[in-house]
């Protein structure tokens, strides 16, 4: 411990300070939620219902006319557990997401991948 405060003494490291301050023309409260990611461009959970029903009725071994936000990958759509991965992978690409493995596993059908999604930060 000692070394470390006798080295520290020593070092100067250049300090830069930033203006908190927002410019007169934007509002502080917009001008905090403009440098927020989790202001107002949040997907709705209308929006991400729409585009995960889109992906997997695209999915080539779906029939389309079966796909409601409910099914089940398995059960409702007959897809086998290497199907679910790449739904999740054209989910994840769809989304510019990345979802780890032991979450993927879970997501095998519509309702876990729509919420998963919703509830995601970085979703977009």
């Amino acid at each position: 411990m000692a070394l470390r405060a006798a080295i520290l003494r020593h070092v100067r490291v250049p300090v830069q300070t930033l203006s908190l301050t927002a410019p007169k023309s934007i509002p502080w409260g917009s001008f905090l939620r403009s440098m927020s990611s989790h202001g107002d461009d949040h997907l709705s959970k209308e929006e991400v219902i729409e585009r995960v029903l889109s992906v997997v009725k695209d999915f080539p071994k779906v029939d389309p006319s079966k796909v409601t936000p409910d099914v089940h990958f398995q059960k409702d759509l007959g897809l086998d557990s290497l199907d679910n991965v790449e739904i999740v992978m054209a989910l994840e690409e769809e989304f510019k997401l990345e979802i780890p493995d032991k979450e993927a596993d879970k997501i095998d059908s519509l309702s876990l991948a729509i919420e998963y999604i919703h509830n995601h930060p970085m979703a977009s």
